[in-house]
C-alpha cells in the first residue's frame, strides 16, 4: 500500500505517518513534507523518485505526472485500467494526504505582493485531491488533519466503509471549491470589481443550531472566515445560541458600532432597538437604554461598547435578557450572569472580515451591496431652517442620527440627552413611524416636549413633520432629497423648529 503526503499544515503529520509506517505503508512525499518526516526517522521516498523526473520550475511542477495521476485514476475493478498503468509501469497510490498552499493566509498579510499571492495559488494539490477524491472507492483522500485518526482508525480494523469513504470524498471538493472561490475573489478585488460575473462563496460551518427563525426549520451557522465576525465571540455562559438569538445579536452590534470609544449600550428586540443611548459607564448607558422601552426590553439580546462590570451585570441579572455581549466582562460580572443559567454570555468585538459585502437572499437568486453606511457626521449636514440648532440640540441631533442608522425602516427615533425615549420601527408609513415613536415615549412616561427626532429617510409629506411639533419636538435631522422638500422645510419653519438635512440615507429593511 502506498501513500502520498504533501501537506503546508504539518500539524499532526508526524503521529499519522508513523501510523501509517506502522501498517507497513510505503510513504511517498514532496519538498518540506518530506523533510519534516525524514527528520522524523521514517522512510520517505521522494516524488522524483516515483516519477523519474525532477521537480522544477521552482516547485510549479513536481506531482503534475501520470505516474501520479494514474496511480491515483485507474479503477480496480476494471482490468483494462490494471494492465494500462501495468504497461506503464505505474504503481498504484492508496491514499493521498494533501492540504493547500496557504492562499487566505498569505491574501491577509500587510502589503504582501501579487507576485507571492499568485506563487501560493495551489496547482498540483488541487489536482492529486480531485483525482484522488473521484476515485474514493479505491483510494482514501485526506484534506482536513481531523481526519487523521479515523482513517488511521479505519485502515487498522480492516473496515472498509464506503459511506466514510464518499464522506472525505466530499470534503475535498467542498475545500477546493472554497479554495478556487478564494482565488477568483482575490483577482476580482484586484481589478476593483465587488460585483463580477459569477460570485463564487465560501462558508464555513461554525455550529448546528437547535433550529431555525420556527421549531420546524432546519438550521446552521455558517461562517465567512473563521475568527471574524460573530464567529469570534466568545461565550462564556448560557446555553448554546439559537438561530434568532444570532440575527438578534447582528442588528446588536450594528447598534453600538457608530458609538466606538464611548460607552454605549443597545437593547435588541427582533433586530431592531427598543432602547439605545450613550452614558458615563455601562451602566448609567444600561439605565438610559432600558428607560426607553421597558415592557419590551423583557426577553431582549443586550450590547455593550465598553466592557461590563459587577455593577452593570447586577442591573441586568434582574431583567430576563436571551444574551449579552461586550468586548469583555469582569470576572466578578461573568460570575454574577451566571447566575441565570439560561442567560448567553458572549464575548468579543465581531469585526467584520475584511472586504466583505452584505447578502441578502431571495427566490431564485442573492442581492449583494456594500455594507451599510456609518452614519455621516455633523460636519457634512445642512441646516436647511431658519432657526439654528442650539448647541444641546446638535448634540441631540447627533445622536438620534447614530441611532436611527440600526433601526428598521420605516424608522423614527426620538432623542435626548444622548439616550433614545421613544422609536418607531418598521411601519409601512413614515407618520406612522412618527406616531409609535410618540406612543412608545409617552406611554412610558418621557416627556416629548424638546426631543429630537431622527428619520432615516426624507419626509414625502408635511404630516410627519406637523405630528411630531405636535408633540413638542423641536429638532429634525433626516436625508432630505423630497420633491417635498421645500413643503417640509415651510412647515419646520412654521413650527420655529430645526432640521438639518445629511445628504444619506439609512434604510434598513
Amino acid at each position: 500500500m502506498r501513500a502520498l503526503l504533501s501537506v503546508s499544515d504539518k500539524s499532526g503529520l508526524v503521529p499519522f505517518a508513523q501510523g501509517l509506517a506502522a501498517l507497513g505503508v510505503e510513504l511517498v512525499s514532496t519538498g518540506g513534507t518530506a523533510r519534516a518526516l525524514r527528520d522524523a526517522g521514517l522512510a520517505v521516498q521522494d516524488i522524483s523518485e516515483l516519477t523519474g523526473f525532477p521537480e522544477m520550475l521552482d516547485g510549479r511542477v513536481k506531482t503534475l505526472h501520470p505516474v501520479v495521476h494514474g496511480g491515483l485514476l485507474a479503477r480496480r475493478d476494471l482490468p483494462e485500467h490494471m494492465s494500462a498503468i501495468a504497461a506503464h509501469g505505474i504503481g498504484l497510490i492508496d491514499l493521498v494526504v494533501v492540504n493547500l498552499y496557504p492562499f487566505r493566509e498569505t491574501v491577509a498579510k500587510p502589503g504582501v505582493h501579487a507576485e507571492e499571492v499568485i506563487e501560493n495559488i495551489d496547482i498540483g494539490g488541487p489536482s492529486m485531491l480531485r483525482s484522488a477524491a473521484k476515485n474514493f472507492e479505491a483510494v482514501y483522500v485526506v484534506v482536513d488533519p481531523a481526519d487523521y485518526t479515523p482513517v488511521l482508525e479505519a485502515m487498522r480494523s480492516g473496515a472498509d466503509d464506503p459511506v466514510f469513504r464518499r464522506l472525505l470524498a466530499e470534503k475535498v471538493y467542498a475545500h477546493t471549491a472554497s479554495y478556487d472561490a478564494a482565488i477568483a475573489q482575490w483577482f476580482a478585488q484586484q481589478r476593483g470589481e465587488p460585483f463580477p460575473q459569477r460570485m463564487p462563496l465560501a462558508f464555513e460551518h461554525q455550529q448546528a443550531l437547535r433550529y431555525g427563525e420556527n421549531p420546524q426549520q432546519r438550521a446552521a451557522f455558517y461562517v465567512e472566515k473563521a475568527g471574524a465576525g460573530l464567529g469570534a465571540l466568545r461565550q462564556r455562559g448560557g446555553k448554546e445560541l439559537s438561530f434568532n438569538n444570532l440575527l438578534d445579536l447582528e442588528g446588536a452590534m450594528l447598534a453600538i458600532e457608530p458609538f466606538a470609544g464611548e460607552p454605549a449600550c443597545a437593547i435588541i428586540k427582533h433586530t431592531t432597538p427598543c432602547g439605545l443611548a450613550i452614558g458615563t459607564s455601562a451602566l448609567d448607558a444600561y439605565r438610559k437604554a432600558y428607560a426607553c422601552d421597558p415592557v419590551s426590553a423583557f426577553g431582549s439580546v443586550i450590547a455593550f461598547s465598553v466592557p461590563v462590570d459587577a455593577e452593570a451585570a447586577e442591573a441586568i441579572s434582574s431583567l430576563f435578557v436571551e444574551c449579552i455581549v461586550a468586548p469583555a466582562f469582569a470576572e466578578e460580572a461573568v460570575e454574577i450572569l451566571g447566575r441565570k443559567k439560561n442567560l448567553r454570555v458572549l464575548e468579543g468585538s465581531a469585526p467584520w472580515p475584511a472586504g466583505s459585502m452584505d447578502y441578502k437572499r431571495v427566490r431564485g437568486g442573492l442581492l449583494v451591496q456594500d455594507r451599510a453606511p456609518v452614519p455621516s457626521s455633523p460636519a457634512q449636514w445642512t441646516v436647511v431652517t431658519e432657526r439654528q440648532p442650539t448647541p444641546q440640540q446638535a448634540i441631540d441631533l447627533g445622536f438620534a442620527w447614530r441611532a436611527v442608522a440600526s433601526v428598521k425602516s420605516n424608522a423614527i427615533v426620538l432623542a435626548r440627552d444622548g439616550a433614545t425615549i421613544g422609536i418607531g420601527a418598521g411601519q409601512m408609513s413614515r407618520v406612522d413611524a412618527s406616531f409609535l415613536a410618540v406612543h412608545k415615549a409617552t406611554t412610558v412616561g418621557h416627556t416629548t416636549a424638546g426631543a429630537a427626532l431622527g428619520s432615516d429617510a426624507f419626509f414625502p409629506f408635511r404630516d410627519g413633520i406637523d405630528h411630531a411639533a405636535a408633540a413638542g419636538v423641536t429638532a429634525i435631522v433626516q436625508p432630505g432629497g423630497s420633491v417635498r422638500d421645500a413643503e417640509v422645510i415651510a412647515a419646520a419653519n412654521a413650527h420655529g423648529m430645526v432640521m438639518v438635512f445629511t445628504g444619506e440615507r439609512l434604510f434598513r429593511h
